[in-house]
């Protein structure tokens, strides 16, 4: 089997496990599901048994080539980078399924939060899995956990053992359960101003919040809360109600 480790190939090769991945995402015949990186399509052929129509994106035209002659006529084979496609050019889906090339992970994740759909079950190295759904003062704790809190319940369903793949990769993985929220867990006044301060904040997690907001916007600010703590101390709420006094500020 050929593989290639700058596209982060690690192939599940358990078939009960792609079978439980398809139960959690529920899917049914009224169903579009979007997979990302099929790779073997282990997990495609189970897809395609249970959904209305498989939209399955693969990088690598070998394995393109080889899948077009065994996959049934539900499944739509798509040769592309995922994180250059359009996902409003694509079928229109409402359910993702995926085992994620780890390479992509965090960029894929980002790009999936954009988009619209009713549930995501998602295959991650166990250390990106952790990230996802840790909270203040853990050392896991990102900018990913705090947007991940913000667009969805998140869960992790199950750790799958680093021999389920080939090759066997370093880490043991999770399947991880997306759901987005019908409404935010607090209330910002610009999303994108929201979204831009939390990257900024982490990139310089170990910094006090004053001296990373007078560097980055340029001005003194006081009479803000949390200007002495570091953004590993705040909850998401918090951060929130930061950006929200902040464009404030900004904008006079």
């Amino acid at each position: 089997m050929n593989t290639k480790k700058k596209l982060g190939q690690h192939f599940l090769i358990d078939k009960k496990i792609a079978e439980r991945q398809v139960e959690y995402a529920q899917v049914n015949k009224k169903d579009v599901v979007l997979e990302i990186g099929p790779g073997r399509g282990i997990l495609t052929k189970i897809l395609a048994e249970k959904a209305k129509q498989v939209v399955a994106v693969e990088i690598d035209k070998h394995l393109i080539d080889k899948l077009r002659s065994s996959l049934p006529e539900n499944v739509v084979l798509i040769h592309g980078d995922v994180l250059k496609t359009d996902f409003a050019t694509l079928p229109v889906f409402n359910k993702i399924v995926s085992n994620l090339p780890f390479s992509i992970s965090s960029p894929i994740t980002f790009k999936i939060l954009k988009h619209s759909f009713s549930t995501a079950i998602l295959m991650y190295q166990k250390d990106f899995a952790q990230r996802m759904i840790a909270v203040p003062h853990n050392k896991n704790y990102s900018r990913l956990s705090v947007n991940i809190y913000y667009k969805t319940h998140c869960r992790i369903l199950e750790t799958i053992s680093r021999n389920c793949f080939y090759p066997k990769p370093q880490v043991d993985s999770c399947i991880v359960e997306l759901i987005p929220r019908v409404e935010p867990p607090f209330s910002v006044i610009n999303e994108e101003f929201f979204f831009d301060l939390t990257k900024k904040l982490f990139n310089q997690r170990r910094k006090k919040i004053r001296n990373i907001i007078e560097r980055e916007y340029g001005k003194k600010i006081d009479n803000l809360p949390y200007l002495n703590s570091r953004v590993e101390e705040l909850k998401p709420e918090q951060i929130g109600e930061l950006s929200n006094l902040l464009i404030k500020k900004i904008q006079i």
